[in-house]
């Protein structure tokens, strides 16, 4: 069995882990909101930003909001994170600049 972990202790932001069984299914925890999903894409709202888990077939198998808990299964190609705040300064230097 293939297990890998992603964790992350980032003090004020909290514990979000990732932990990964070939490929097949997924289970996360420090998980605030599920923001959409479909059989290719599920975003999730995270301690550690904005999840975009993509492959096919995908399916969210267990939610607990209260406990901070995902799991996801089918096949999944792949993890990307962004960081919303960032994403939200950068937007709005672009445009201070823009319109100074």
């Amino acid at each position: 069995m293939e297990e890998k972990s992603i964790q992350n202790n980032a003090g004020a932001k909290g514990v979000h882990k990732v932990y990964l069984n070939a490929r097949k299914s997924a289970v996360m925890s420090g998980v605030k909101d599920v923001l959409s999903f479909d059989a290719k894409e599920v975003y999730l709202e995270t301690n550690q930003g904005v999840l975009l888990i993509k492959g096919d077939e995908l399916h969210v198998n267990r939610l607990s909001l209260e406990k901070g808990e995902v799991d996801v299964d089918g096949r999944i190609d792949s993890f990307a994170y962004s960081d919303v705040e960032d994403n939200t300064k950068k937007a709005a230097t672009f445009f201070g600049r823009l319109f100074q």
